[in-house]
């Protein structure tokens, strides 16, 4: 494994084994971060220790005592704090579901959410999340620290989320983590279609989180469908960068480990019952990625599936696709008929326009057709999709 990889799996353990030992989420995961830094550093230097866990432990215990006995406020915490004795070794306990809950704590706002959790589970620096979101650094270190003054305002302790509260508090984890991964997949700003290093964290995220609930139907199917959707991401553009939409893509290039692994964890998640949005989605992506030309999509099925999202899980995104499903089944016209339903919800949303001008190019119409691709690359603010959406709207009318 490679030493970002490493200190990327160790440092939600770290952060909470010393929260659990010393009880100041703040400050222990200050002192987790100056750690990292000094492993990111060192290792590639001097190697690997043997057991990096503990090395990490060790550093990020000293730099906080060092911050305690620096803090006239915290004097008091200092004698109680300093006859800790630095573990030696790491514990075998791991914290880091509680960890990742309490990053996406509810009272939180979901872009603190997102960016304590890089930070705090995923291990990721400060500049590093401000380049992946192309935000400044000192925004992304504002928002890390009101959601920890938050975090402390509302009295949330370090615990696990008790029975009661656990169903929904994953839900709001698999939010977050969706969100990175999508803003990774399809980056909503910026000169690059992707950003490969939020959606290979989101997956990795959830890959901790499905170990963690092997049971979890939800937890299953959110990882069959990042799985299922990255495996696209070869395909999704040419060399210069130029967007390559889901049809015309070359099948050949897909990552097909990704796809088996994707399709065997939602067929088994589907068996298991109950269905949530997650598996439904997840199963949109498998009838997709088992089509190995575009012309052999089983677009009955698909509809079927949104179908049952759009019941179990209405709203604007979801009617949108499943607008693209009914006219692939039914014809452009019915799926045109659809997209009022989401105009309201959408308005002024670039992939609204994006849609209409698909359509209405299926149904012949393409001067219509023109002018909203027009109209969606002046409300996207992603340079890969103001390209695609130039070029189909200066299309030589058919």
């Amino acid at each position: 494994m490679t030493v970002p990889g490493l200190i990327g799996e160790l440092a939600p353990q770290v952060v909470a084994r010393l929260v659990r030992r010393y009880g100041d989420f703040d400050s222990c995961e200050d002192a987790v971060q100056e750690a990292l830094l000094a492993a990111t550093r060192q290792w590639p230097a001097e190697g690997v220790p043997d057991n990096p866990k503990a090395w990490l432990t060790t550093v990020a215990s000293r730099r906080l005592i060092e911050t305690v006995r620096g803090d006239v406020a915290r004097r008091r915490r200092e004698e109680t704090v300093s006859r800790e004795t630095v573990p030696s070794t790491a514990p075998d306990h791991d914290d880091s579901l509680t960890l990742l809950t309490l990053c996406c704590h509810p009272a939180l706002t979901p872009a603190s959410q997102v960016a304590l959790t890089l930070r705090a589970v995923g291990g990721l620096t400060t500049a590093a999340i401000a380049h992946a979101f192309l935000v400044p650094e000192a925004t992304i270190g504002q928002r890390i620290s009101r959601a920890k003054q938050r975090i402390k305002a509302s009295g949330a302790q370090f615990l696990p989320p008790s029975r009661e509260e656990l169903p929904q508090r994953i839900a709001g984890v698999l939010k977050v983590l969706y969100l990175i991964f999508n803003e990774g997949y399809t980056a909503s700003s910026g000169p690059a279609l992707r950003r490969v290093e939020l959606t290979a964290e989101a997956i990795r995220l959830t890959r901790q989180l499905h170990a963690a609930l092997p049971g979890d139907g939800e937890v299953t199917g959110l990882l069959a469908l990042m799985l299922l959707t990255d495996a696209r991401g070869p395909a999704r553009t040419k060399p210069d960068g130029t967007l390559v939409p889901l049809a015309e893509q070359d099948r050949d290039h897909w990552h097909r480990p990704s796809i088996e692994e994707g399709i065997a964890l939602v067929t088994g998640a589907l068996a298991d019952g109950p269905v949530g949005p997650y598996q439904l989605q997840a199963a949109i992506a498998a009838v997709h990625a088992e089509a190995r030309r575009a012309e052999d999509t089983d677009w009955p099925q698909i509809l079927g599936l949104y179908n049952l999202l759009h019941a179990a899980a209405p709203g604007p995104m979801v009617t949108l696709n499943r607008a693209v499903a009914v006219a692939m089944v039914h014809g452009p016209r019915a799926g045109l008929d659809q997209l009022a339903e989401a105009e309201p919800a959408l308005a002024g949303h670039h992939r609204l326009s994006a849609v209409r001008a698909h359509l209405l190019d299926l149904a012949g119409d393409h001067q219509a057709a023109r002018e909203a691709y027009l109209e969606a690359a002046r409300r996207t603010l992603s340079v890969p999709e103001q390209r695609y959406l130039h070029s189909r709207a200066e299309r030589p009318v058919r």
